[in-house]
């Protein structure tokens, strides 16, 4: 018996013994290649270069080319785009400029920031921002107002002498935002977010025959990849809704004390008639 039991201790020391230099000799994961910050740009919308709300994207191109990226902005947001564009040693003044184009592909204004700004002669860089209104989570249709989706960023230079066209340039952009909370929302909300292939996947949902037709043919819903960490909110929640509970509760506590300050110490005390 004893026998036994020392066979068994000796056995699992020696177990334990090569457990670690097992798990030593396992090679570590690396970094996914979705994890890397884009080092490009697309040329148009449907080929702009996805990237993340809080990550730096870069991209080498030429003085004239038309630079493109997409970003998500939910409910509630408000994104404010960076770039930095870096010029050759010589070159002559030169004008950059970005532009911000919602799901719709319309333009949307920028609150404040340097949206254009013009680099001297011999300037290394130049910086562009524009902080843009906050997301609305649903809006009138004749309204300009940015919704949640899918937003497109075009970095290009407008005013280029014709010696500089082609002369190599590289950018860096960045997008982040700021969560304007409960102040900024609204009733209503979207049935889906503004992202390219949405409709096209609903109606393929909806019509079963004429998927399975386009699947036979080779075509498909191409959806965008990028979306906010939590998901896409679309004005479900907001802290609107602790503030109107909040002040509904107070009111009550008031009706409740004002009830008790005024109802006096109850019925009268009954006096006897003289006699």
């Amino acid at each position: 018996m004893w026998i036994t039991r020392v066979v068994s201790a000796a056995l699992l020391t020696l177990g334990l013994a090569a457990g670690p230099a097992a798990a030593d000799s396992t090679p570590s994961a690396s970094p996914s290649d979705g994890d890397a910050a884009p080092t490009s740009a697309g040329t148009s919308f449907r080929t702009a270069t996805e990237i993340d709300q809080g990550r730096t994207a870069t991209a080498n191109a030429s003085a004239g080319d038309y630079l493109y990226w997409s970003f998500p902005a939910d409910t509630g947001q408000r994104p404010t785009v960076r770039a930095t564009v870096k010029l050759p040693a010589q070159h002559a003044a030169q004008t950059w400029q970005i532009d911000v184009y919602d799901g719709l592909r319309r333009r949307q204004a920028c609150q404040y920031g340097a949206q254009t700004r013009t680099a001297a002669a011999g300037t290394e860089s130049v910086e562009l921002v524009c902080v843009l209104r906050t997301v609305r989570a649903w809006s009138e249709p004749w309204a300009n107002d940015p919704l949640p989706g899918t937003y497109y960023l075009r970095l290009t230079a407008v005013g280029v002498r014709t010696a500089d066209l082609g002369q190599p340039m590289a950018a860096e952009v960045r997008v982040e935002s700021k969560d304007m909370g409960g102040a900024a929302a609204v009733d209503g909300r979207l049935a889906e977010p503004l992202i390219p292939g949405v409709a096209m996947e609903r109606r393929q949902d909806g019509n079963e025959a004429e998927g399975e037709a386009e699947e036979e043919s080779g075509a498909s819903a191409v959806l965008s990849a990028i979306e906010p960490d939590d998901g896409w909110s679309s004005g479900r929640w907001s802290d609107r809704w602790v503030w109107t509970a909040s002040g509904a509760v107070l009111a009550a506590l008031a009706g409740i004390g004002g009830h008790a300050l005024t109802r006096g110490s109850g019925r009268p005390r009954h006096v006897p008639p003289n006699a």
